[in-house]
C-alpha cells in the first residue's frame, strides 16, 4: 500500500461543511413538513397557504442546490477536464482557476502546485537537453578538427602551409582576433612560421623569439595549452606591442610529439570573449598533438629523403671506385711502365708525349678521387648551413686562407637535394681557390629573402680567371660542373674576374614554396 503524502489531512467528511449541506437540509425538511402538514387539524384554506409555502421554500432551496451543484461541482469538473486536455496537448502552463473554498478548491490548488512542478521539471529537462545538445555539439566539431588533422598529416606535401591552414581554425574556433603559429629551432629559439591579425612591421621583428619568452615559455614547459589574462607582460619583455589593443588575454598550446615540444600557437582576444573551458583547453592540448605529430612526420620524411640521396650517392661512389677508379690507377701504371721503356730504349721525343699523357691521367685520376670524396662525404642532418660553416672549417684548416662566412638566410628551407647541390657549387669553388686563385681572403655569403630567391657568392683576393686559351682543364671542368648544377637548381651561376683583381662566383635559383611560410 502507497502511503499517503507527508502532509496530507482529512479535513471535511461527507457533506458536512459542503455548499449543498443547506439546500439538501432545506429540502429535506420541506419534504418532512410536506408529509406530516396533513395530520394537524387545520382548516383547508390555512393548510393551502402553508403547503404553498412549504413548495414555494422547497423550489427556492431545488434551485439553491441546482445553482451550487453547477458552482462547486459541474464547474470545476469541467476546468479540470479543460486542464487535463490542455496538459495532454503539450501546454504545461495550463491551470485550474481557484473557486474559493471547498474540496474541489483544495484539489485545484494541489493540481496547479503538481502542475506547477511538472513544468520546472519539464523546463529543466529542456535546459539539460539544450546542454548536452551543444556539448554533443562540440564533441562533434572537436572529433571533425580531430580527423581533418589526421587526414591532413597523411596527404600534406608542405608542413608550413599546414600549419597555416590550422591556424585559421583554430582562430575561428576559439573566436580569436588575432594568431601566430612558431617553431623550435635546433638553437632553443622560436621561428614565426604564419600569423593572423599581425602587422609586417610586428612580424618582422617576432621573426625569432627567445624560446623562454613569455607565456610560450611556460607552454613549453608545462606541455600542455595556458591562458594568460593580459598580454602586457608579452609587450614589456619584447619591448614592443604586437597588437594595438593591449587589454586582451593570449592562449598558447604547445606542438608536442611524445613529450618533445616542436613548437607553440599563440592566440589573442578579447578578455572573456574567446572561448574557453576544460573540453577546449583538452581538444586544443590534443590538436598541438597531432600537430607534433605532422612536424616530427615532416623531419622523419626529410631526413629519410636525405639518407636516400646518401645511399644513392655511396652507391654511385663505390662503382665509381670499382670500375673508373680502377681503370684509370691501372692506365696510370701501364703508362708509366711504357715512359720507363721508352726513356730506356732512346726514344726520347716519344717519351715526351707519353708524360703528358701520364700528367693527364694523374689529373683525371686526382680529380676522381676528389668526386668520390665529395660523394662519400655525408650531408650535415642539421641542415644547408650547418655544413657549409663545417666546409669552411675544413677549408681553412686545410689550407690556411681565411675565410669569412656571412649568414644573411635565418630560415633555409630548402630539400636535401638542392641543399646538396649548392653545397657542391660552395665545394668546388673553394677548390678553386685553393687551386689556382692564390688567395689569402675568401668571402663566402648565404642569403634569401621571404620572396623565397636564394644567393650563394663565393669571391677571393686571388689572381683571377687567366685568358681562357690559358685556362687549365681542371678549371674548364669545374665550370661547366657549377653551371650544370645551377640548372639543377632551376638558377643560373655567373663568374666574373678579371687578372689581378680576383674572382667572384655568384649562384642565384629560386624556391617558391619557401615564400609560403609568411
Amino acid at each position: 500500500m502507497i502511503p499517503p503524502a507527508s502532509g496530507w489531512r482529512r479535513k471535511k467528511a461527507g457533506l458536512k461543511g459542503s455548499r449543498l449541506l443547506l439546500p439538501s437540509l432545506g429540502l429535506a425538511a420541506v419534504l418532512l413538513l410536506m408529509a406530516i402538514s396533513g395530520l394537524f387539524p387545520w382548516e383547508r384554506p390555512a393548510l393551502l397557504a402553508f403547503q404553498m409555502t412549504l413548495a414555494l421554500a422547497g423550489v427556492g432551496f431545488l434551485l439553491l442546490m441546482l445553482f451550487r451543484i453547477q458552482r462547486y461541482l459541474l464547474d470545476p469538473l469541467a476546468h479540470l477536464r479543460h486542464w487535463a486536455l490542455r496538459m495532454s496537448g503539450g501546454n504545461l502552463a495550463a491551470r485550474i482557476p481557484p473557486s474559493g473554498k471547498g474540496e474541489f478548491s483544495e484539489l485545484a490548488r494541489d493540481i496547479n502546485a503538481l502542475s506547477d512542478s511538472l513544468e520546472m521539471l519539464s523546463q529543466d529537462l529542456d535546459a539539460q537537453v539544450r546542454k548536452q545538445t551543444e556539448r554533443l555539439a562540440q564533441k562533434n566539431r572537436s572529433l571533425q578538427i580531430l580527423y581533418d588533422v589526421a587526414a591532413s598529416i597523411n596527404v600534406s606535401r608542405d608542413l608550413n602551409d599546414l600549419l597555416a591552414r590550422f591556424l585559421h581554425t583554430l582562430k575561428d574556433m576559439v573566436e580569436a582576433k588575432a594568431a601566430t603559429v612558431r617553431l623550435l629551432t635546433e638553437d632553443g629559439r622560436m621561428q614565426l612560421v604564419a600569423s593572423l591579425g599581425l602587422s609586417q612591421e610586428v612580424r618582422e621583428r617576432e621573426k625569432i623569439l627567445s624560446a623562454k619568452h613569455c607565456l610560450c615559455g611556460s607552454a613549453i614547459v608545462e606541455g600542455e595549452a595556458v591562458r594568460q589574462q593580459s598580454i602586457r607582460q608579452c609587450h614589456a619583455a619584447m619591448g614592443h606591442p604586437c597588437l594595438p589593443d593591449t587589454d586582451m588575454e593570449m592562449v598558447a598550446i604547445p606542438l608536442q610529439y611524445r613529450g618533445k615540444i616542436l613548437g607553440v600557437y599563440n592566440l589573442f582576444g578579447e578578455k572573456g570573449k574567446m572561448t574557453s573551458g576544460e573540453d577546449m583547453k583538452e581538444l586544443l592540448t590534443s590538436i598541438g598533438r597531432h600537430l607534433g605529430m605532422a612536424i616530427e612526420k615532416s623531419r622523419l620524411d626529410s631526413e629519410t629523403r636525405r639518407l636516400a640521396l646518401m645511399q644513392e650517392r655511396s652507391r654511385l661512389a663505390h662503382e665509381l671506385h670499382d670500375s673508373l677508379a680502377q681503370t684509370l690507377a691501372s692506365l696510370r701504371f701501364q703508362v708509366k711502365m711504357l715512359d720507363e721503356t721508352l726513356q730506356q730504349d732512346g726514344y726520347t721525343h716519344v717519351a715526351k708525349e707519353v708524360r703528358g699523357i701520364k700528367a693527364g691521367l694523374e689529373q683525371a685520376y686526382r680529380e676522381l678521387r676528389e668526386l668520390l670524396v665529395h660523394f662519400r662525404a655525408p650531408l650535415d642532418e642539421r641542415g644547408l648551413v650547418p655544413a657549409l660553416e663545417s666546409m669552411v672549417d675544413k677549408f681553412k684548416k686545410n689550407t690556411g686562407i681565411s675565410v669569412f662566412f656571412q649568414k644573411a638566410c635565418e630560415d633555409v628551407n630548402l630539400p636535401p637535394d638542392m641543399e646538396m647541390q649548392v653545397l657542391r657549387i660552395a665545394s668546388e669553388a673553394l677548390t678553386n681557390v685553393k687551386k689556382h686563385s692564390q688567395a689569402h681572403t675568401v668571402r663566402l655569403m648565404l642569403r634569401c629573402d621571404k620572396e623565397g630567391r636564394f644567393q650563394l657568392l663565393v669571391e677571393d683576393d686571388g689572381i683571377g680567371i687567366r685568358e681562357a686559351k690559358e685556362e687549365t682543364e681542371g678549371e674548364h671542368i669545374g665550370h661547366r660542373i657549377m653551371r650544370e648544377r645551377a640548372r639543377r637548381l632551376g638558377g643560373e651561376i655567373k663568374v666574373e674576374s678579371e687578372v689581378g683583381e680576383g674572382t667572384r662566383v655568384l649562384l642565384s635559383f629560386h624556391y617558391p614554396q619557401r615564400a609560403k611560410v609568411a
